[in-house]
């Protein structure tokens, strides 16, 4: 019997996913995350404009005054950091694995993974280029290494639920 060289080797899939409604609803939810991240990219949520909603949140609930808020809001601001951009990741994976399928049905690839990897830094970097023009925000290279490490955390996050998935279902 006579192989082709996919059969042999088939490393990785040019082919495009057949079923569109998961395609479709993996770019949607991509789509409507970075909808997301723009909103907040712009004045309206700006630390002067966030400080007013959470301030009287932390000092009605915990009674503190406004220099001990002050650290709080910017490590909760950078807690949205990790999780906007992780979930961006986390998006982006799904969306080019539902996109590029593997032909051996693989969950994870390398592929798939630095995708996610690059686009969450390309959104990161845009972002903070954008908020470098708006006199209410300031856009910084350490924020878009926040949200690059971000991004990495949650590839890493998928290896290793889909290498402990696959050892269970191995049964080992």
């Amino acid at each position: 019997m006579h192989k082709t060289a996919d059969q042999i080797a088939p490393r990785y899939s040019t082919r495009l996913s057949r079923d569109r409604d998961h395609v479709l609803k993996a770019w949607i939810a991509l789509i409507l995350w970075l909808i997301v991240i723009a909103i907040e990219s712009t004045t309206y949520l700006s630390s002067q404009q966030t400080s007013r909603i959470l301030y009287p949140i932390l000092h009605f609930l915990f009674g503190i005054n406004y220099a001990q808020f002050e650290p709080w809001h910017h490590f909760l601001r950078k807690c949205g950091h990790v999780f906007g951009y992780a979930l961006l990741s986390i998006l982006l994976f799904r969306a080019w694995r539902e996109t590029l399928p593997s032909p051996l049905g693989l969950r994870w690839t390398p592929r798939w993974a630095a995708i996610a990897v690059f686009g969450t830094s390309l959104v990161a970097t845009l972002d903070e280029w954008h908020q470098s023009y708006l006199p209410s925000r300031t856009g910084t290279y350490r924020d878009v290494i926040l949200d690059t490490s971000a991004g990495i955390l949650a590839q890493l996050a998928i290896f290793l639920y889909y290498k402990r998935r696959q050892k269970r279902l191995a049964g080992v």
